[in-house]
């Protein structure tokens, strides 16, 4: 499987949530973020992975993959 920068960011994206509480969610800024965070927040609603098309809160599935995603990136930093 190849990676790409989108995937790449959509996983940025994944790593920004606070999975302590699922009453936190994010914001992608259309006036502060970049075109690739903003159509990576795009793409990960459209995958249903969050419930809004700029962030918001993650889904099931989001927090599904959000862990799976913090936990690589704990496990590549030690």
């Amino acid at each position: 499987m190849m990676y790409t920068n989108e995937t790449l960011e959509e996983i940025k994206l994944l790593n920004q949530f606070d999975l302590s509480s699922a009453s936190t969610g994010i914001k992608v800024h259309s006036q502060e973020a970049s075109e690739e965070a903003i159509a990576a927040a795009k793409r990960l609603f459209d995958k249903g992975l969050t419930n809004h098309v700029d962030g918001g809160y993650l889904t099931d599935l989001g927090l599904e993959a959000a862990g799976h995603a913090q936990s690589l990136l704990r496990v590549l930093s030690a």
